[in-house]
């Protein structure tokens, strides 16, 4: 029972616990070196990586370029970047499987060997990525939010603006109506008024001619 507990306990701590990897390898000019992580659907995966300077005190040359490519299980790209020191990226997998991360050191001579730390980390606590988000990506969500809103606020401006013209449509509809009624009233009372008279005239005349 003991056992069976322990079990359950470290599955437990498996998933809670994010996936780390971390690590610092060389990479020569003009060479490609991949890394696979194995994500789960719908788990989130954050990516940070740089070139260490040669020299503390000094800047990277300018020859220290690297080109980045992450990759799903099926190829989708991911994050790319070209001619870069540095970078990060993050992902929400849509499919559990190997995604690849590949990194090239552009080609020059003579040449040089670059050294690259990488961090990937994958887990539910990597679920917190806002610090790492692109302002592209934030930009470009800002966008759509307000694209958003004046579609909503297009929206409501259209219903307010039917629901107008409905009660102008009311207000002519019972316009209508009245008029209407007093046309009505109107056309009968003359031809009653027609009718009398008519029968006012058939008397006279039969009375003239004695008929009545």
């Amino acid at each position: 029972m003991d056992l069976h507990r322990s079990s359950i306990v470290l599955v437990i701590l498996s998933i809670l616990i994010p996936a780390t990897l971390s690590m610092r390898y060389e990479l020569q000019s003009g060479h490609t070196k991949c890394i696979s992580e194995e994500i789960h659907a719908n788990a989130m995966s954050v990516g940070k990586y740089s070139i260490v300077k040669p020299h503390e005190d000094q800047p990277l040359p300018a020859s220290h370029k690297i080109i980045v490519r992450v990759t799903s299980p099926q190829g989708t790209a991911y994050h790319e970047a070209n001619g870069v020191d540095s970078g990060h990226f993050a992902l929400t997998a849509a499919e559990t499987g190997d995604y690849i991360a590949c990194f090239s050191a552009e080609y020059h001579e003579p040449q040089t060997t670059l050294t690259i730390d990488f961090d990937w980390k994958t887990g539910i606590h990597t679920k917190d990525w806002s610090n790492v988000a692109k302002k592209s990506q934030v930009e470009m969500m800002e966008f759509e939010v307000k694209k958003l809103f004046d579609t909503v606020t297009s929206i409501h401006d259209e219903m307010f603006y039917l629901r107008d013209r409905e009660e102008e449509m009311h207000q002519l509809n019972r316009s209508t109506n009245s008029k209407m009624a007093w046309l009505s009233l109107v056309s009968l009372g003359v031809c009653l008024s027609v009718a009398g008279l008519q029968f006012w005239h058939l008397k006279t005349f039969f009375e003239k001619k004695k008929l009545i």
